[in-house]
């Protein structure tokens, strides 16, 4: 029972309520920039493609839609704190612009993640009115000691002039505030679990991060070749510089000898 109480209440002072908000209040907005960047750009493809104009337009906003889901699930793991897996596997090839085109093409994520952009805009505006409604009845509510005899505060029948019922109104607003962060925070979950089933790729969960990269990480092994090659030049010259220097210490003997003979002649000019 206490433990189900301090959950209830503890809501209030968790960090992550406030992260799942924020993630929430951004919602919106984005979700309509989304959906106005995807409707103008696949429907000005699909139209001009009997030109050939659109091929063009059209894989652009692929690699845009990539992107932009990209940025999605980074923002889901910043503020949702979720583990979402990555969006495909790191390939140690030489990547030409064709294959790139066709990794985004024939990866699931790509299409995943386009069908989370388009539901991130009815979802946003779904978010933006049970979040706009809590937080203003939940405001009113607490506001009610302080404006009940003004003209702020006319309820018709149900008009009051007890400061105790103004009180007692406050309170319901603390607990309906409460209630309406356990209810965003539900909201805020329901995304996550889009976001993780969307915008990651689930067959490769579990397997650690660094084995994966984005398409575009191309020419791998070239780089590899050029660090063996320039290893091996390394050890060459290595070689060279450790030879002994026994020559130049019998260069340096002669002069000295030479110099102990003329000292001796100096000495006995007999001999």
């Amino acid at each position: 029972m206490k433990s189900m109480i301090r959950d209830f209440f503890g809501v209030v002072t968790r960090k992550q309520t406030y992260l799942n908000l924020t993630y929430l209040l951004f919602s919106f907005p984005l979700g309509t920039a989304y959906f106005i960047f995807l409707v103008t750009g696949l429907s000005m493809g699909l139209s001009l493609s009997i030109t050939l104009i659109g091929i063009p337009i059209l894989l652009l906003m692929l690699v845009a839609w990539w992107e932009l889901a990209s940025f999605e699930r980074q923002l889901a793991i910043w503020l949702l704190g979720i583990d979402i897996p990555p969006m495909e596997s790191r390939k140690f090839t030489n990547q030409k612009m064709t294959e790139k085109l066709k990794g985004y093409i024939m990866n699931p994520v790509t299409w995943k993640g386009l069908v989370f952009l388009f539901i991130k805009f009815p979802l946003g505006i779904f978010t933006l009115i049970v979040s706009f409604t809590l937080i203003t009845l939940t405001i009113t509510l607490l506001a009610v000691p302080f404006i009940y005899k003004t003209a702020y505060m006319d309820l018709g029948e149900y008009q009051f002039d007890s400061p105790e019922i103004a009180i007692a109104i406050m309170f319901g607003g603390l607990l309906l505030g409460i209630i309406s962060l356990h209810i965003m925070n539900g909201l805020a979950k329901l995304s996550g679990v889009l976001a993780y089933h969307l915008l990651g790729s689930t067959g490769s969960a579990g397997i650690d991060e660094n084995d994966y990269t984005y398409i575009d990480d191309v020419e791998i092994e070239d780089d590899v070749d050029y660090v063996e090659n320039d290893k091996e030049e390394n050890t060459e010259n290595e070689t060279e510089e450790d030879t002994p220097d026994t020559i130049p210490k019998t260069v340096v003997k002669a002069p000295a000898e030479i110099e102990d003979a003329v000292d001796r002649t100096e000495e006995d000019p007999q001999n």
